[in-house]
């Protein structure tokens, strides 16, 4: 099934919103709750699976939807549809601060592995299914455990990360990146996880015992600050319960 060509724009430097323009009959799949605004004549539909083949039945639908619930997204996601006579505009917006990173799926070998929690929304046709580590080092210890998400097809994709994207480029070279702060890669790349090196090292470095290894030819998208390290330093500034005094 080849996907809906949509248009879009990412408005803002910092929490980032996502505005997609579709035409008369187009669509767009999203994860439920990341819609922020739509105009007249957009209609959507909670639906089990991304939609991308609509013929594979319930229980092909069923088990489609099922294995969602392993990484840890909810069974439904929202289908939403430009049922006006012109085009029509609805915008995305991630949970928490960070940036929006638009994914021509066509351009990228028609795969990308990603964080089992970036995906934000793509056009209706692209696939969205979960990617199993082939390593078990990056199983126990990658953060993310063996769980990964696959997006595949030939059309945009939109995913969500934590503070500035970088972008790079490998050409037959390796790249260590902290656990958390990987985003996604394309499918020419092989990825693992690495303990550091020295005693010293692992116990007053600071970076944590492990490392991302990333080897091959590709892209890499990595964030600067991921959600989880945001929620910790959250949770240890955050001020001691107060005594019961009214003054307090």
């Amino acid at each position: 099934m080849h996907s809906h060509e949509i248009d879009y724009k990412i408005i803002g430097e910092a929490l980032q919103v996502l505005e997609v323009e579709l035409d008369p009959g187009e669509k767009v799949v999203a994860e439920a709750g990341t819609m922020n605004y739509m105009e007249e004549g957009i209609q959507y539909e909670t639906c089990m699976g991304d939609g991308s083949a609509a013929d594979q039945g319930v229980f092909g639908k069923l088990f489609s939807a099922g294995k969602r619930l392993i990484t840890g997204e909810s069974l439904f996601m929202t289908h939403f549809e430009n049922q006006a006579d012109e085009k029509r505009a609805l915008a995305f917006a991630a949970p928490y601060p960070g940036n929006i990173v638009a994914l021509d799926l066509g351009q990228l070998g028609g795969e990308v592995i990603c964080q089992k929690d970036a995906f934000l929304c793509a056009a209706l046709g692209t696939q969205v299914d979960i990617a199993l580590s082939r390593r078990l080092g990056a199983g126990f210890f990658g953060g993310e455990g063996f769980i990964l998400q696959r997006l595949s097809g030939d059309g945009l994709a939109f995913i969500q990360a934590g503070g500035t994207v970088v972008r790079k480029q490998l050409n037959d070279s390796t790249l260590r990146v902290d656990t958390g702060c990987l985003v996604g890669f394309t499918s020419g790349i092989d990825y693992d996880i690495q303990m550091v090196r020295g005693l010293k090292s692992m116990l007053f470095g600071g970076e944590g015992l492990w490392l991302t290894t990333l080897k091959g030819t590709g892209t890499v998208w990595i964030q600067s600050l991921p959600f989880s390290r945001l929620a910790d330093c959250i949770l240890q500034h955050a001020p001691s319960v107060g005594g019961k005094e009214q003054g307090e």
